[in-house]
This record gives C-alpha cells, structure tokens and sequence, in this order.
C-alpha cells in the first residue's frame, strides 16, 4: 500500500474473509491478511519461522505469530520488512524476541515515522488506538541489508535483496530458493523458487504510486525481481493471489509506459 497521500489503486478497508495459510513449497507458506489485503509470508526453519512483513497492528502480528505456532510448532525467530508502509510494519514489535531485517535505511526511517505511520493507518480504517499503540511500540530493524543477505531456514537459501527507492524509499525482496538447489534453479524437490514482492507487485488492484515513490526506478526494481526468481518462479505481491513471471513483467511494462 502507498505511504501517505496515495493517488492510485487505493485498497479500501472492506472486510476481505480471513482464510487460511496458503502453501507454497514446502515449508513455505504465505496468507491474504484481511481489510487491506495485504500478505504475510512464513518459512519454516529448523529451530524456528522466518516472517515476512508483520501485518498493520500490534493486534494483527499477534494473530499471525499464533497461528504460525500453530501450524509448524516452532516460534517466530526472524522478521523481515519490505518497506515502510504501515500495512506491513505495524505489527512488527508482536514478534519478542525476533530479529528484524529490513533494507539499509528503514531503521532510520521508522525511527521518524512513527506518527505519520498512525496518521496513514488511521486513514485508511484502522482504529484510532489501535494505530498509536503499535506506532507507538513500533522498533527499527536491527539487521539491515545493503546489498544481498542470505539466511539459511531447514536447507533452504533465503536471500533478501536490497532493491532500494521504487515503491517505496526502501525497497526489498525475499527469495526463497528450491530446498535442494541452492543455485536458484528450479525444481528441486522443496518446491519452485518463491519471491515474496513487496508492494512492487501487486495482483488485487493497479500499482500504487505515493509521494514517497519513485517511478522512473519501479521497472529497473521489477527487472530484478525477474532475474532473481526466473521463469518458473512464484511471484508473491504484496496484495492479491501469487503470480508468475508473464504477470510481473505485463505489470513492469504498464508502469513503464505510466511513468515513463
């Protein structure tokens, strides 16, 4: 979802029906959170789940941190952050005791942001205390990922990737490879590569674009998602059903010519 003062593709806060967990590959999982449709991603490690992106409250990130127990009876060890906005961040401080990986930049951002994080999430239907209570707790990513970071989960490669200023100031994709082929060949018998998108892909509504997005860079971001997953990969947006590669590169070419 775009940060404050959004132009296009708003996500209404219509009640969406809750769902369940939605497997990927083995061990890997992701849901359509309800309200703002917007997806949390899970990949089960040995001793513990790596999260990705923490839900819009307190409240939320709560839930998802239980029923992941629930799924793979192991805690939540590890948070990753795609961006800054507050559909994906609020629940963060849900996580005790996890660490936090975001793109280089977001500590300090969020460090800023807490009250124009309340104001967005207040605009777009959440509850007024709700908002300032997980503003308020909300704490900078620890871990932060410059370039390329790989985290090992049960055999897997999970690679975070700083795509820097697209969507958002601070951009990052999460690439889970193949259980048995670390190479990022398709495949294996863990499943295909998954590539959890952010809000740089989106499948429920158009692209959104907020002043505190970059245009001219989203399809220079969108040309590396699509060489870090290949062909055969899955594609997870930020909001809506996963999608393949001809999806994200039909998407790539509308916002080129948009912004163009």
């Amino acid at each position: 979802m775009a940060g404050h003062g959004e132009e296009a593709g708003t996500h209404t806060a219509e009640e969406r029906p809750a769902g369940g967990w939605e497997q990927l590959a083995t061990g890997v999982v992701r849901r359509r959170l309800p309200q703002w449709d917007a997806t949390v991603g899970a990949v089960r490690g040995t001793s513990g789940v790596l999260v990705v992106d923490a839900g819009a409250s307190l409240e939320e990130g709560a839930r998802i941190r239980e029923e992941l127990h629930g799924l793979f009876g192991l805690p939540v060890t590890q948070v990753v952050l795609t961006h800054p906005h507050f559909d994906h961040v609020l629940g963060a401080a849900s996580f005790t005791g996890a660490q936090v990986y975001g793109p280089s930049g977001l500590d300090g951002h969020l460090a800023g942001a807490r009250e124009e994080l309340r104001r967005d999430a207040v605009r777009h239907g959440l509850p007024a205390d709700a908002a300032a209570e997980s503003a308020e707790a909300l704490a900078a990513p620890g871990h932060t990922v410059d370039g390329e970071l790989t985290l090992s989960a049960a055999g897997r490669q999970v690679v975070l990737v700083n795509l820097g200023t697209a969507h958002s100031p601070h951009d990052l994709a999460v690439v889970v490879r193949a259980a048995d082929d670390a190479s990022g060949e398709t495949g294996g018998s863990g499943g295909r590569t998954v590539v959890f998108c952010g809000d740089l892909v989106e499948e429920s509504g158009e692209p959104q674009a907020g002043p505190d997005a970059s245009p001219a860079m989203w399809p220079g971001a969108m040309d590396r998602l699509l060489e870090l997953g290949g062909e055969e990969a899955l594609y997870v947006p930020g909001h809506g059903a996963v999608v393949d590669a001809q999806f994200v590169r039909a998407q790539r070419d509308v916002l080129a010519r948009r912004f163009g």
